[in-house]
């Protein structure tokens, strides 16, 4: 939330005169966070830490179900510092979908994390709230990957992928990161 002050000019015809009026106006805007398509631009050369996506590919899992094959594959990936969770995914071909290119305005990046790893976190905001209203398997530490930036401290840490989504967009659309 940023205060911000303008000055307004204002022309005022009295009495058949013309004169100037400046009036000075403080507003308070609240300005919601920056969104890029496509997630914060990070360096390639940026210190990396291994992160672990267990049902990476939830739509192979299904078919796999009942079949010997092990429900929780996991991948472990090396995550820039400072990219969203939503990029790293990309970046691996984990099945995050990111429909809206990654500005929180959809639900298809949905991640579920542990508890402590999610208390760790920094609040998600009420546009997140109202997103991760519609996403599939809601949880208690859900969190959309478009908005969770990786820093050092989640260094080793493990992100569960749903074994579905929703996409109001066109289901079987997986958008390309530009």
């Amino acid at each position: 939330m940023f205060p911000v002050t303008r000055k307004f000019s204002t022309l005022i015809l009295s009495n058949n005169s013309l004169r100037r009026s400046t009036i000075s106006k403080s507003l308070k805007c609240t300005f919601g966070a920056v969104r890029w398509h496509g997630g914060p631009k990070v360096e390639i050369d940026v210190p990396t830490i291994p992160i672990t996506f267990i049902n990476p590919h939830p739509a192979t899992a299904r078919l796999k179900k009942g079949q010997g094959e092990n429900d929780d594959e996991k991948i472990t990936v090396n995550a820039r510092i400072g990219e969203t969770i939503l990029q790293v995914a990309q970046r691996y071909d984990i099945d995050l979908e990111g429909a809206c290119e990654g500005v929180c305005a959809c639900s298809t990046c949905h991640v579920i994390f542990k508890e402590e790893i999610y208390d760790s976190l920094s609040e998600p905001s009420e546009d997140e709230e109202d997103m991760l209203d519609m996403a599939f398997a809601l949880t208690a530490t859900s969190r959309l990957g478009c908005q969770v930036k990786v820093n050092e401290d989640m260094n080793g840490m493990e992100i569960r992928v749903p074994s579905a989504t929703r996409n109001f967009y066109v289901d079987g659309h997986v958008p390309q990161p530009h």
